[in-house]
């Protein structure tokens, strides 16, 4: 893969990532296409042990190349005023690789947000993603399967982030904005590592 990177600067993102360090990661868009619609935020904060460094998290709003609509309004409450001061896209995800570097992915729903971030970056640098990726649903989903006995273990299992936090008994931040995300899939991550 490193032979196809356009950018040599960006060597070091397949480096050996540092030990016990991972970044949470959520992107805001204007719709669920990923063919079609556009990242307008992105919020990522690194996970250091068992600590969500909250004072070293990067927030960054995306201007799209198209008009935000009135569902995605609705969800994230950002609006094309709040958007149109917001990075190109591509320079959103140069500071994101930096702040990234080759710590492993933590996510909720983490395969969506990597594909709408792969649509620019592959683009721009003839690559995807390299790091690692861990979603936090699939650990729940672990977590509460091993709880589980008989036929309970058969029913599907609620896998909604309200779900995963509540059950978790974590606190909640307001939803639909990237950092607030990032930050409490980080949270719901470190407490699955302790419960596994």
């Amino acid at each position: 893969m490193l032979w196809h990177l356009a950018d040599p600067r960006l060597r070091f993102l397949y480096d050996a990532p540092p030990p016990d360090e991972w970044v949470s990661l959520d992107c805001e868009t204007t719709g669920l296409d990923t063919r079609r619609d556009e990242i307008i935020a992105i919020g990522a904060v690194r996970i250091v042990g068992d600590r969500v460094m909250t004072s070293e998290a990067l927030s960054l709003l995306v201007r799209p190349r198209k008009r935000v609509g009135a569902d995605s309004i609705r969800i994230h409450r950002l609006r094309e005023q709040d958007v149109a001061q917001g990075l190109e896209p591509e320079e959103a995800l140069r500071q994101l690789l930096h702040f990234i570097g080759s710590r492993p992915l933590v996510g909720y729903f983490l395969e969506f947000d990597v594909a709408m971030l792969n649509r620019v970056l592959f683009p721009m640098l003839g690559v995807r993603l390299p790091q690692p990726q861990i979603e936090v649903s699939a650990l729940f989903h672990d977590h509460k399967l091993r709880k589980l006995r008989g036929p309970a273990r058969e029913q599907p299992l609620d896998l909604r982030f309200d779900t995963v936090m509540a059950e978790l008994d974590l606190p909640r931040r307001e939803a639909h904005d990237a950092l607030n995300d990032a930050v409490m899939a980080a949270l719901a991550f470190i407490k699955l590592r302790h419960l596994a």
